[in-house]
């Protein structure tokens, strides 16, 4: 086949996927725009454009609470989470600890564990130890549900890296945590800003664990604070599309500011030159 045509070919199906992905963001974006109330036909350009949706979103919500609480909880898993990740990746990849590949497959079928399965016991072994109703809770069972991807993740990176390098660093005499830091973190940029993308955006956007362990409502986050907006405005599509568009915003703006290093993180050792 022509090179060319394979090109343009590939091109389209990109397109195609894309205008597919970006299609709903469009019509939740155009529909936030009309008055309050106003009936929504498909994409339908406003004939009267407001801001007023999302004040009203804002203030009906209490999402000034809501996303702060959002912001703490990410926070505290993000950082925490790519320490402890990055740490026992390193351990497995590079210094063959005893029942490293036991551990290494335990991490994998981690990956397999549904949060619905866990989430009642976890509510109930954080009850015994008062971590209920606290962002401390929440922050470390995120994190412990959040760790087999980033072990994972980290693991494969850190396998991938030439042995050369911790060969030359071992003869210098450089310790562990020293090849770690020194050596492997400054390269690792890209991986770990991935992960550390997919953290925020996977804590941001947590919801039954953090409604199952937080019972005060005043201590929630922004997408379980949006899910009883919908129960309440379920009619009103321009106010319920505000409101997600506030919710959504944190992490397009994330993306956004992480773009080159995320995509490079994603497509790392795809390619080898």
């Amino acid at each position: 086949m022509n090179p060319r045509v394979m090109v343009a070919a590939r091109y389209l199906v990109l397109t195609l996927f894309a205008v597919a992905v970006l299609l709903p963001f469009v019509g939740v974006t155009l529909a936030a725009f009309h008055p309050s109330g106003a009936p929504i036909a498909g994409l339908a350009w406003p004939t009267e454009w407001t801001w007023s949706n999302f004040v009203e979103a804002w203030q009906e919500a209490g999402f000034d609470r809501l996303v702060a609480n959002s912001f703490i909880i990410a926070a505290g898993v993000v950082p925490l989470s790519l320490v402890l990740a990055t740490l026992a990746a390193y351990s497995l990849a590079t210094l063959n600890p005893f029942g490293g590949r036991a551990l290494s497959v335990a991490f994998v079928l981690g990956l397999t564990l549904p949060i619905e399965l866990v989430v009642v016991a976890l509510y109930f072994d954080l009850s015994t130890v008062g971590l209920t109703n606290s962002y401390l809770g929440v922050i470390l069972a995120e994190t412990a549900l959040f760790m087999p991807f980033g072990v994972y993740w980290m693991q494969t990176h850190f396998a991938a890296l030439p042995v050369e390098l911790l060969d030359a660093a071992r003869v210098d005499g450089a310790r562990s945590l020293t090849i770690l830091t020194r050596v492997l973190l400054p390269i690792s940029w890209p991986a770990l800003t991935t992960l550390g993308v997919l953290y925020f955006m996977w804590s941001w956007n947590q919801f039954l664990l953090v409604i199952v362990l937080m019972q005060d409502p005043e201590l929630r986050n922004a997408p379980t604070g949006l899910g009883l907006f919908v129960g309440q405005f379920s009619a009103n599509i321009p106010l319920l599309s505000a409101a997600s568009i506030i919710v959504i915003g944190p992490i397009v703006t994330l993306y956004l500011i992480f773009q080159r290093n995320f995509v490079s993180g994603i497509t790392q050792g795809a390619v080898k030159g």
